[in-house]
């Protein structure tokens, strides 16, 4: 099954996606602003027969949730209007970080690697999610529908 991940943000949000053997999660883009991002979202979900959403969910250290926790769970309750298939909130945890490092070590110019930065970070949280999903251990997601 296909997958895509989002790393949500207010200003930008980055989607991967993975491919039909669930082994590669690829960046995909980043979509600028929240002007009719759903929309967006539900055009590539569609073009790419994606059968479930990851949602980065961005829980403190100390596994509380914050405010920014609550935007994202708000933005993926306004998703499900959308769409009919399942959406799964994956800890995102330390993703930016490991992004900023892959796109160091790629030696992308600064101004293009920060374009590249949400999207780089919404594989990191597909990888993570397909890797427990391999591995057994669904600790680090949950279905939105069941919270």
């Amino acid at each position: 099954m296909r997958y895509l991940a989002i790393d949500y943000g207010t200003k930008r949000t980055g989607l991967a996606i993975c491919d039909e053997d669930e082994m590669i999660a690829s960046p995909l883009t980043v979509v600028e602003g929240q002007d009719g991002l759903p929309k967006k979202i539900v055009e590539i979900i569609e073009s790419n027969h994606v059968g479930a959403v990851v949602v980065g969910l961005p829980l403190n250290m100390d596994d509380s949730e914050g405010p920014q926790s609550r935007k994202v769970r708000e933005f993926a309750k306004s998703l499900e209007r959308y769409i009919k298939i399942p959406i799964y909130f994956q800890d995102e945890r330390l993703s930016s970080f490991a992004a900023q490092e892959k796109l160091a070590d790629a030696d992308f110019k600064r101004s293009k690697a920060l374009l590249r930065l949400d999207a780089v970070a919404a594989a990191e949280i597909l990888e993570s999610f397909l890797e427990q999903k391999k591995n057994g251990h669904h600790s680090g997601c949950e279905d939105s529908r069941s919270t």
